[in-house]
C-alpha cells in the first residue's frame, strides 16, 4: 500500500513539474533571430500565478513577470545592434535555455504557392539555378523558419516549425523566393537575417484576413463553419490568419514580403481594396506602425491551360499595381519578364526574391544608387498617335529587344483594339496603327501570357491600359 501511495505521489509531482515548466511557442527556440534595436515581445506559458525570470545576456538584464490565470506570460526586452550568438534563459524554477540566438533583421514571408515553392521546386517544376545555389548556400547568419500548414476555424496560439541555419539540406526545403530575398539582404547589410515563411499554396487573400476586415466586402463569405474550413482549407476566409498568422503576431519584425494573387484572379475586381485592408489589418495587429510591405506582381501565364480562359490575369495585375499607390510604405516588384507560358509557377525565383530585396534595400534600408520600377503616368493623343509618359523614369524607358515592341494595342471610339506600332523617343512611348485614325485608348501587354519588353534601368514596367472598359 505504501508503495502504491509513493508511486502516486511521484506521479503527481511529475505532473506538477511538467505543468510548471515554462513552455514557449515553436518560433522561440534555438537558432532564432530577434529584430535588432527595438523592443521585442517574448511570451509563453507557465503555471498560473508563477513568477518567471527572463535573462537577456547582451545587456545582462533580468526581467520578472507573472503568469496570468490562463498561464500566459509576456515581457518586452530591448535588443541591441545586430550580433550574437546569445543564449536567453527563461526560469520558473527549472531553466529553459534558447541557444545560438542572433540579433538582426526579421521578415515575414507569406502568400501562396509561388512564395511557398521550395528551392527544390515542385515535381516536374524546377527552380532555375537551384543546383548551383545549393552548392554554396551555407550561411550561419541566415536563419530560416518554415511554418507548417494549418487552416483553422479558431485563432491558434502556436504553430509547428523550428529555426534552422541556412545550409544545403535546409535551403532545399525552404521558400526559394524568400531565400533569395534574405540572401540579398545578408550580402548588402552584413547582419544576421531571419526569415519566417508562413505560406500555403493555392491560398486566397481572404484566408489571411480577420472576419472584421472582411465585412466591407459583401461578396466574401461572412459566416464560417468548421465544415467550411475542412472543405475549402486555404481558400476559406480567415482560416490561414487563424492557423498560420495569428500565432506569430507580436514577434518583432522589420517588415513583410508577399507573393499571392493567382487564386484571386476570378475575383479580381476588388483585389486592390482587399489587399489594402489586409495590409492595414496586419499592421494594426502587430502594433509596430506602418511597417514595410513589399509584394510581387503575379507573372504572366496562360490561364486558359487551367480553364480560366475567360479571365484575363492582366486585370488582377492592374489591381495589384494600384495597391502601392493606396498604401503607405508599400511597393510592388514587377515580374513581367519572368513568367512561364505553360507553368503557373515561374522558375525565376531568384528574380522575384532579388527584386523584393531591391525594394527593401532602397526604401527600408536607404541604400543609395539602386534602380527603380517605372510606372505608367498618362497618355496624350496627338492626331493619330498616342504619346505615353511615365513616373519614376529618370533613366528613360526602352524596349528590351530592339527599337520596337509588338506588345502595344490601340483602339478608337469603337473600342476595338488593333496591334500597333510602338517606338520610343527620349522618355516617351509613341503608339499608332493605320487601322485607327483617331485613337482613344492604348494597352500594353494586357494579356494572360506575354513577355514584357518595356524596361527602365534594367527593370520591367507593369502591363497597363489607359481605358477602363
Amino acid at each position: 500500500m505504501r508503495r502504491i501511495i509513493l508511486i502516486l505521489i511521484v506521479y503527481q509531482l511529475a505532473i506538477i513539474t511538467s505543468i510548471a515548466k515554462v513552455r514557449l511557442p515553436a518560433f522561440f527556440c534555438d537558432n532564432m533571430v530577434l529584430q535588432q534595436q527595438t523592443e521585442c515581445f517574448l511570451w509563453g506559458w507557465a503555471e498560473p500565478g508563477k513568477k518567471i525570470q527572463v535573462i537577456t545576456p547582451w545587456d545582462k538584464k533580468s526581467y520578472m513577470v507573472t503568469a496570468r490565470n490562463d498561464g500566459q506570460f509576456g515581457v518586452m526586452v530591448k535588443t541591441p545592434k545586430a550580433g550574437g550568438p546569445y543564449s536567453i534563459i527563461f526560469r520558473d524554477g527549472e531553466p529553459v535555455i534558447l541557444n545560438n540566438v542572433m540579433i538582426g533583421e526579421v521578415w515575414i514571408c507569406s502568400g501562396q504557392s509561388n512564395m511557398e515553392m521550395p528551392m527544390k521546386g515542385y515535381k516536374g517544376q524546377p527552380v532555375e539555378g537551384a543546383t548551383e545555389e545549393l552548392l554554396s548556400c551555407k550561411d550561419e547568419g541566415l536563419r530560416l523558419f518554415y511554418a507548417k500548414r494549418l487552416a483553422s476555424l479558431e485563432p491558434q496560439q502556436d504553430l509547428g516549425g523550428s529555426w534552422q541555419e541556412a545550409n544545403t539540406e535546409n535551403v532545399r526545403e525552404f521558400s526559394a523566393t524568400a531565400y533569395y530575398f534574405g540572401k540579398a539582404l545578408r550580402k548588402a547589410l552584413g547582419v544576421p537575417v531571419g526569415l519566417i515563411c508562413t505560406a500555403f499554396g493555392g491560398s486566397a487573400c481572404e484566408a489571411w484576413m480577420k472576419p472584421d476586415w472582411l465585412k466591407a466586402f459583401p461578396k466574401v463569405q461572412q459566416t464560417i463553419t468548421e465544415e467550411d474550413v475542412k472543405k475549402l482549407q486555404q481558400r476559406c476566409p480567415t482560416a490561414l490568419f487563424n492557423g498560420q498568422l495569428h500565432p506569430l503576431i507580436g514577434y518583432g519584425i522589420r517588415g513583410a514580403i508577399w507573393y499571392q494573387g493567382e487564386d484571386n484572379i476570378p475575383r479580381y475586381d476588388y483585389y486592390a481594396p482587399l489587399l489594402t485592408r489586409m495590409i492595414q489589418g496586419w499592421r494594426e495587429e502587430w502594433k509596430q506602425g506602418d511597417f514595410p510591405f513589399y509584394y510581387c506582381q503575379i507573372a504572366p501565364y496562360d490561364y486558359n491551360l487551367i480553364g480560366w480562359g475567360e479571365h484575363n490575369s492582366a486585370l488582377l495585375r492592374e489591381q495589384q499595381a494600384k495597391v502601392e499607390k493606396m498604401v503607405e510604405n508599400c511597393r510592388m516588384a514587377v515580374l513581367m519578364d519572368a513568367g512561364l507560358e505553360y507553368g503557373i509557377h515561374p522558375r525565376k525565383k531568384k528574380v522575384a526574391g532579388e527584386r523584393l530585396a531591391l525594394l527593401a534595400l532602397a526604401n527600408t534600408y536607404q541604400v543609395k544608387g539602386l534602380p527603380d520600377f517605372a510606372t505608367y503616368q498618362q497618355v496624350e493623343f496627338q492626331n493619330d498617335t498616342a504619346v505615353i509618359s511615365f513616373d519614376r523614369s529618370k533613366e528613360w524607358v526602352y524596349f528590351e529587344n530592339g527599337p520596337h515592341s509588338d506588345n502595344f494595342e490601340i483602339a478608337g471610339e469603337d473600342r476595338v483594339f488593333h496591334p500597333a506600332q510602338a517606338w520610343i523617343s527620349r522618355n516617351r512611348v509613341y503608339v499608332k496603327s493605320e487601322q485607327v485614325s483617331k485613337p482613344v485608348a492604348v494597352r500594353y501587354a494586357f494579356k494572360d501570357w506575354v513577355v514584357g519588353d518595356l524596361m527602365h534601368d534594367g527593370l520591367p514596367v507593369s502591363s497597363f491600359r489607359t481605358d477602363n472598359w
